[in-house]
């Protein structure tokens, strides 16, 4: 398995060009050091450049100014321990689920043979034993994602970034990739960066949640989340020490004037 990797985040800031010939600042000098093997998750508005960072990050798209590393080499492209997953499944519907699933070693030029069984194992292990000559058109949307999933995790990234990559499913199926997540990534113990809007979500798969201002996006809030591993979703709602956390979020929220304090 890849180590899990080290990322830095040194005052970046990132601006797009719109057609009325102003610049938008979509991020504005966001600082963070990630440590190997933790699980960070940011939260924030729509708009305020949690997308944005993880673009930056998949090497997808360049910074305006500050600096990126992964295990200490700049971003400046792709990095080759960065598996990602997209709130799509992004999945071609005329390759099979195995097909799907070997396509970035297929990119890469590596033996493909040498990857099927790591491929076969990871459908196992996401509770899609059978599915690698399907065709994702024959899966459901909640079966695809973990399908994506496989995608990413192939390669056995060390950094893994994750966009909102249960925002399309219905509750229940979401609840259960959310308790499948925790479960491979203390399997596997790499980095994770997840955006999400659910501050529930975030405070029960992170060990640490970053809050984002709303546009231009900055770092209001880097909360350390102490609960013990494995967490288990029901119940874990009602515990007071869950609850504490979502609050310090949610307060964050209402500073903002995100939310509206009743």
């Amino acid at each position: 398995m890849s180590s899990a990797a080290t990322v830095t985040i040194e005052g970046v800031s990132k601006s797009y060009e719109v057609r009325a010939g102003d610049d938008v600042l979509a991020l504005d000098r966001v600082d963070l050091d990630i440590t190997p093997g933790s699980f960070v998750a940011i939260v924030g508005p729509s708009g305020c450049g949690k997308s944005t960072l993880l673009s930056l990050l998949a090497g997808l798209t360049p910074v305006s100014s500050g600096r990126l590393s992964i295990d200490g080499d700049q971003v400046l492209k792709p990095h080759p321990k960065a598996g990602v997953v997209f709130q799509s499944d992004l999945l071609l519907y005329w390759r099979s689920i195995l097909d799907n699933i070997l396509l970035p070693i297929e990119i890469k030029g590596l033996d493909r043979k040498a990857y099927a069984d790591r491929a076969r194992d990871l459908l196992v292990q996401v509770g899609l034993k059978g599915f690698a000559d399907k065709f994702p058109s024959e899966l459901s949307g909640g079966m695809r994602q973990r399908v994506a999933i496989c995608r990413a995790l192939i390669q056995e990234p060390g950094l893994l970034l994750m966009d909102e990559p249960f925002g399309a499913l219905d509750a229940l199926t979401r609840e259960q990739m959310i308790m499948d997540l925790q479960t491979m990534w203390m399997r596997l113990g790499n980095t994770v960066l997840f955006i999400t809007h659910g501050i529930d979500e975030a405070v029960f798969l992170a060990d640490r949640v970053i809050v984002m201002s709303p546009r231009p996006g900055r770092v209001d809030l880097d909360l350390t989340i102490d609960i013990s591993r494995p967490r288990r979703w029901g119940g874990i709602h009602e515990k007071p020490r869950f609850q504490h956390f979502v609050r310090q979020v949610r307060e964050v929220f209402e500073a903002q004037g995100v939310l509206v304090a009743h």
